[in-house]
């Protein structure tokens, strides 16, 4: 499933650019069409993996993903492919809340961190092999294949969805009615908003970077993508048994770090050398954060709301990204690439901040 993400996310900038003349403010809207429809659906798919079970809408869900990927052979406009963006992101948002729940219901409390990490390396995984596949497929053969291919990799991922099988209901769905407190999960708010923050950096770096790639004169990105992941896995593999552990004091503080330094070595990067050094150490630092804090949000959330809980998570990953994203059309547009990639270091020396006075001692406390 996140081949598909990752292939569309990172050629789909250069197709509106060279194919369709679109403007960097337009290519922000675009690529933030999709996680602003995730935002919307992300509580009522909470609620319904809870009401309704895991598997059942994770299925129905993988389907309409899939198909969904027809539609670019038809859309040929800006506003045709934002519709069609808005479409798919609804429907990613019922298959990451979904997915990672089931995920999470299945990992031992005690290794939960350990198991969130292994799992979120399906993630690392998609992001290192899908802009490949996807860069790969446009150069050789075009736009029209990659969505193409899109399709037939989000069939492939409906045929492992469906071999599947939960032991047990986790959760009696007649008794979770639809109200505020089925949709959010109040414990979930703070982690959730210290992610919202980071994330903003990360959609910047998402959407710009094949085109900052193009500006340096490196003509293919997929590279940084691949390096990008390798420092995304490391951290996934070590950090997880870290946060079992010892909490997430140490091993989150250290990693928004490297964030504020990775971040202005990419700005700063003239040709491939600080390009791709700043990949290895943004992906590391990256690749803790989301996985400890689903770590976090999930040690303090009532299991009978975990689906909302992760819901809660994954609204604020979808905010903070579109957010992101949209920032940094307007922050290229108006001043440069680079400035894209200084602000998204002052946004992690925020992310830093609010972490260590806003949600350190709440979950520390609320863990106990």
């Amino acid at each position: 499933m996140y081949i598909t993400y990752y292939a569309i996310l990172s050629a789909l900038p250069l197709y509106l650019v060279n194919d369709l003349h679109a403007s960097a403010v337009q290519v922000g809207f675009v690529v933030g069409a999709y996680t602003i429809a995730s935002v919307l659906v992300r509580p009522f798919s909470g609620f319904m993996l809870d009401r309704f079970g895991r598997r059942t809408i994770f299925l129905l869900a993988l389907i309409v993903y899939s198909l969904l990927f027809a539609g670019y052979l038809v859309a040929i406009t800006i506003t045709a492919i934002i519709l069609l963006r808005f479409a798919q992101g609804l429907a990613w948002g019922f298959t990451t809340v979904s997915g990672s729940t089931i995920a999470v219901d299945i990992i031992p409390t005690s290794k939960r961190g350990e198991g969130i990490g292994y799992f979120a390396l399906s993630t690392t995984l998609g992001m290192s092999v899908g802009p490949v596949i996807g860069l790969f497929v446009c150069h050789k053969w075009g736009y029209v294949a990659m969505f193409v291919a899109g399709c037939i990799i989000g069939v492939a991922s409906l045929a492992c969805a469906y071999a599947i099988h939960m032991r047990k209901r986790f959760v009696v769905g007649k008794r979770i009615k639809l109200e505020r407190n089925s949709l959010f999960d109040k414990n979930s708010i703070r982690p959730s908003m210290n992610v919202f923050i980071t994330m903003i950096a990360y959609g910047g770096l998402l959407s710009f970077i094949a085109l900052y790639g193009q500006e340096l004169g490196i003509q293919d990105s997929s590279l940084y993508f691949l390096i990008f992941s390798v420092g995304i896995a490391a951290a996934r593999l070590t950090s997880g048994k870290e946060f079992d552990k010892n909490g997430p004091r140490r091993i989150i503080t250290l990693c928004i770090i490297l964030l504020i330094i990775g971040f202005p070595l990419l700005a700063l990067a003239e040709d491939a050398v600080l390009f791709y050094i700043s990949a290895i150490i943004i992906g590391f630092g990256n690749g803790v954060i989301f996985p400890t804090f689903q770590s976090m949000v999930n040690n303090i959330a009532d299991p009978a709301h975990r689906g909302a809980a992760n819901s809660t998570l994954y609204t604020a990953v979808d905010l903070g990204m579109g957010l992101g994203m949209i920032m940094a059309g307007f922050i290229a547009q108006q001043i440069s690439l680079s400035a894209i990639f200084w602000t998204s270091a002052l946004v992690c020396a925020a992310g830093l901040l609010f972490f260590r006075f806003f949600v350190l001692g709440f979950y520390e406390r609320n863990i106990k």
